[in-house]
């Protein structure tokens, strides 16, 4: 008996599934598998819709990813890194995994970003304001990391009906993977 291959939209986990507290593997080659783990990716978080997604918030506990950025194009990345970052921002920000819910979190305002594209070719990404947010968060579900775990303050955890009409806009903009 073969493995079940998943194509399309895959369902999301809850942020009380233990393998979004794990730190995902290395990816070892990028194959077909690999390609078609980050297409199901893409169409997860598209038709969420959110700004990026990781393999571990649909099971799968591997170090690759996508996020959607401020041009709407889609970057894809296995084994990511952040190899340069400058500055911080602060702002709302919410998680696929962690429906309904946003806080406030300080990440680095400018980052650059080291990974393999969906061809196994090394890329760099640099990236500021919201991109750089998106990529800094669905890097950290690859290590386990929940931006719950990296609020302000939790005083600033509601939920999103809860916010005011201008941050509830805000917010779900920045509700990424």
């Amino acid at each position: 008996m073969g493995r079940i291959e998943f194509v399309g939209v895959r369902p999301i986990l809850s942020f009380d599934q233990p393998v979004l507290r794990e730190k995902a593997k290395k990816v070892s080659r990028v194959d077909t598998s690999i390609q078609r783990l980050i297409d199901d990716l893409a169409e997860t978080m598209l038709a969420a819709p959110g700004a990026g997604l990781a393999a571990p918030q649909i099971g799968v506990p591997l170090r690759v990813c996508v996020v959607k950025g401020d041009e709407n194009q889609i970057w894809a990345l296995v084994n990511p890194e952040i190899v340069k970052h400058d500055g911080v921002q602060v702002g709302y920000e919410g998680c696929l995994s962690y429906p309904g819910w946003v806080g406030e979190v300080a990440r680095y305002e400018t980052v650059v970003v080291k990974g393999r594209n969906r061809r196994g070719k090394e890329v760099r990404i640099k990236s500021s304001g919201f991109t750089a947010r998106a990529f800094q968060h669905e890097l950290d579900h690859l290590d386990g990391i929940l931006f719950i775990d990296r609020l302000t303050n939790l005083d600033t955890l509601r939920r999103v009906e809860d916010l005011e009409a201008d941050e509830q806009e805000a917010a779900v903009a920045a509700a990424s993977g």
